[in-house]
């Protein structure tokens, strides 16, 4: 038997998850997508964002809320994981073997953390800073150089979608199940927080479609490489 043959069946799509992040990078980058889609998101004749990102109640639903509850999982998942184990019978999830719950938390802490350091040094400037959206810098794209006669005065960091990880990170939450559908509705956890927390940063003009994209990428990737770390990849792993 092959060791590719033992992966369990989310592993096996490690390298076809990295192929499809280079293509869908590629094509993000090399055509107008993202610009074609925040479109759809400005009104240019009001000059404002589908979604005002100061008000109240969607910034509660979809900004502070969700990052208030992942945080608070997160620490649950630490617990569930680092204590005695007669205390962790007694808890939701201490039945769980402890190092798929560390796989979560780790990954719930890093794809934020790895996301948030990669927006420092990306120098991409959010949809709302751009001249075409009524900003003050000019629109360059990852893989290009701000024109030599028109440098920014100040660097972006807009690149990847940092919002979004937390909530794509809940990805991790689909290794944590002992069933087919534990696990798919693990992944719909993911995507529907990652897409929801997602789609609200690119109404009011935080973020465009490849932003978010490569976030969830890298999510997945990370869950899957951290899954390799902890050694839970294997079918029939024991603790």
């Amino acid at each position: 038997m092959s060791s590719s043959s033992r992966l369990s069946p989310p592993d096996r799509t490690l390298w076809p998850a990295v192929a499809l992040f280079i293509v869908a990078f590629v094509l993000l980058e090399y055509t107008g997508v993202d610009l074609w889609v925040q479109d759809h998101f400005f009104d240019f004749q009001a000059g404002r964002w589908l979604v005002d990102g100061l008000a109240p109640v969607p910034r509660a639903i979809f900004y502070t809320g969700p990052k208030v509850l992942i945080i608070l999982f997160g620490l649950y998942v630490f617990a569930a994981a680092a204590l005695p184990e007669r205390v962790r019978a007694r808890m939701p999830l201490g039945r769980v073997g402890r190092r798929h719950l560390f796989v979560t938390f780790f990954t719930i802490g890093l794809v934020p953390y790895f996301i948030g350091e990669v927006k420092q040094r990306s120098n991409i400037f959010c949809p709302s800073e751009i001249r075409r959206y009524g900003g003050d810098v000019p629109y360059v794209k990852v893989v290009e150089c701000y024109p030599p006669d028109d440098q920014p005065t100040r660097r972006g960091d807009c690149f990847p979608a940092g919002h979004a990880s937390g909530g794509f990170a809940l990805l991790a939450v689909a290794g944590l199940a002992r069933t087919r559908r534990g696990f798919w509705l693990g992944i719909a956890l993911g995507l529907g927080a990652g897409w929801a927390m997602g789609l609200y940063q690119m109404f009011k003009g935080s973020h465009y479609l490849s932003h978010t994209v490569v976030t969830m990428f890298v999510a997945w990737i990370g869950f899957l490489l951290l899954r390799r770390l902890f050694r839970v990849h294997r079918k029939a792993q024991t603790e």
